[in-house]
């Protein structure tokens, strides 16, 4: 917990925790103000978490939500006036610290002189000069001046990210490169599937972003706000811009938590939980291991989602645990699925439907979780019939895990580079945008049809890094991504079935079938899963080491 006082009055805070509660209390705050949408990132708690804590330790708690960078005049205005209304000293606090410092900036606009606004923000540790400039433009971002100008700028931290800024490096040792996040940590996604099954520490998943950023890259530790492709600019929270020649945007995608009715204010508690936040996939392996007799329900929303065999596995793992300890002919286990099929790739379906046999589990297809009750232990869904019918159906529920539902970050929908839907609008072969010719995506976010899986990104890095220096006239030729994807689904401990496949749903398995057969269970994917996996992930492709992952030239 990093305090930074403003004024007297007023302190701002990087993301706080329902545990941080009570030593704010102790330090003499008495109200807390949350900047920061629900949503952000894997491993941000839920507004509702803090404003519970909050109020059992007696503390007045306000949500005063900005898109990071997007900060409003009117939002400013609001923020000044719960600023004038509630106890004092307050504290707010959002991803960094940098909306809530805007809020106050923007708030003393008029009030202060410019000079002492910066020197306050400045003194606390963030820098406010492309939000003085905005007010002394009339509340706009100037664009003519620009606070840094890089060859290459990345947006985005993830696996994406650090992933196609190695594979650049990899080619063109000397090439600037800024990456832009915000984030402190990065995290190992797919091994939280593990964690919620007690196969994984959740700690093992997790490393300081500066570890893992590649050697000469610029970070940039900030959160875009918008995209200027036709000037070459990227606009950062805070309102400072930042020049281009070449721009790759791989920010992940948004898990939207309050899509579903009730969600927020149970997650984490009353039997409810979800292995895709960090912090809860330990909460999911002591419900599995408590859970002796009742209803598990595992929920699945519509496509498109990252790692769409991510609601089985839990699923899978979960029901195994139960067979090996004797109770899982006391568990009534429920798949509700907004989808159609079992899994989107038929040939392996087969398998999949054995264990679905062995475990008892009970199929409900294009059923769509919309709304919770925890403290009833009731879930509520909307079933949509062949004939385009909808119906409510209610269950109840002894643990609940839920795959909230999924979009694209919210800068990029807004954005110039969206397409209808609000992905990245990119060809998915070569995987640069369609109007913008220096322009790349990859990852989650990009509008290419694949699976959303690190395994993908995997293979999508090379190609973008391949494309983008012969756009710079570095290298020659063009390369082409075949839509390659990878689900472990892990259907028992010891187990798993290895899809892999491309564009279409073509099978593409990387091993000779002796010694991997993707479409039966095999304890040699188990061990590639478990023992080898991670280390790729850590050591070779966030490395610009492109083990089997070579793209290949077209024409």
């Amino acid at each position: 917990m990093d305090i930074k006082p403003l004024t007297a009055e007023l302190s701002v805070a990087p993301q706080l925790a329902a545990a941080d509660i009570d030593r704010i209390a102790a330090a003499g705050f008495r109200s807390v103000v949350c900047n920061r949408p629900d949503g952000e990132g894997a491993d941000q708690p839920l507004f509702s978490e803090i404003e519970r804590a909050a109020q059992q330790a007696g503390l007045q708690v306000r949500y005063l939500p900005a898109q990071s960078g997007k900060v409003t005049d009117e939002q400013g205005q609001a923020f000044g006036t719960l600023l004038a209304a509630l106890p004092k000293p307050v504290l707010a606090f959002c991803r960094t610290g940098m909306r809530s410092t805007t809020m106050w900036a923007l708030s003393q606009a008029g009030r202060l002189p410019l000079a002492q606004i910066i020197d306050h923000a400045a003194q606390a540790g963030y820098d406010l000069k492309g939000v003085v400039r905005r007010i002394a433009n009339g509340g706009k971002t100037p664009l003519d001046v620009a606070d840094a100008t890089h060859e290459v700028v990345i947006v985005g931290g993830g696996a994406a990210g650090i992933a196609v800024a190695a594979s650049l490096l990899a080619r063109s040792p000397g090439l600037d490169i800024a990456l832009i996040d915000p984030a402190d940590v990065h995290y190992y996604q797919p091994g939280w599937t593990m964690v919620g099954a007690g196969v994984f520490n959740a700690a093992t998943t997790a490393r300081t972003m500066a570890s893992v950023l590649p050697r000469g890259v610029h970070w940039i530790k900030a959160a875009v706000a918008a995209f200027e492709p036709e000037r070459n600019a990227v606009i950062l929270d805070g309102c400072r811009v930042v020049r281009y020649s070449q721009l790759v945007v791989c920010p992940g995608l948004k898990l939207d938590w309050n899509g579903i009715e009730g969600l927020p204010e149970t997650l984490g508690r009353n039997g409810v939980t979800s292995n895709y936040r960090y912090d809860l996939s330990p909460y999911t392996w002591d419900l599995v291991q408590r859970m002796q007799g009742g209803r598990a329900l595992f929920t699945q929303p519509p496509m498109p989602i990252k790692c769409a065999g991510a609601p089985q596995k839990a699923m899978y793992l979960s029901a195994d645990h139960w067979r090996r300890t004797g109770v899982l002919q006391s568990i009534d286990l429920q798949f509700c699925t907004a989808g159609a099929v079992l899994f989107g790739v038929a040939d392996y379906v087969p398998a999949l439907m054995e264990y679905v046999k062995a475990y008892g589990i009970g199929l409900q297809f294009t059923q769509n979780l919309v709304a919770v009750d925890g403290p009833a232990r009731q879930a509520r869904f909307t079933r949509t019939h062949a004939d385009g019918t909808k119906e409510a159906v209610t269950l109840d529920f002894d643990m609940l895990h839920v795959v909230p539902p999924q979009k694209a970050p919210d800068f990029i929908r807004v954005s110039p580079l969206a397409d209808a839907a609000g992905w990245v609008d990119v060809d998915q072969g070569t995987l640069r945008h369609r109007s913008f010719a220096n322009v790349f995506a990859l990852g989650d976010a990009a509008s290419t049809p694949n699976a959303k899986t690190a395994a993908a990104t995997r293979k999508q890095a090379p190609v973008v890094a391949h494309n983008l220096l012969a756009t710079r006239g570095e290298l020659t030729g063009e390369v082409a991504y075949d839509g390659y994807g990878s689900c472990p689904l892990t259907v028992e401990r010891g187990k798993i079935v290895l899809a892999e496949f491309t564009y279409g749903g073509k099978l593409a398995p990387s091993f000779p079938k002796w010694l991997i057969d993707g479409t039966r269970p095999s304890a040699m994917a188990w061990y590639l899963k478990e023992r080898l996996l991670p280390p790729l992930y850590w050591d070779a492709m966030l490395k610009g080491r492109e083990w089997m992952a070579q793209p290949e030239m077209v024409g």
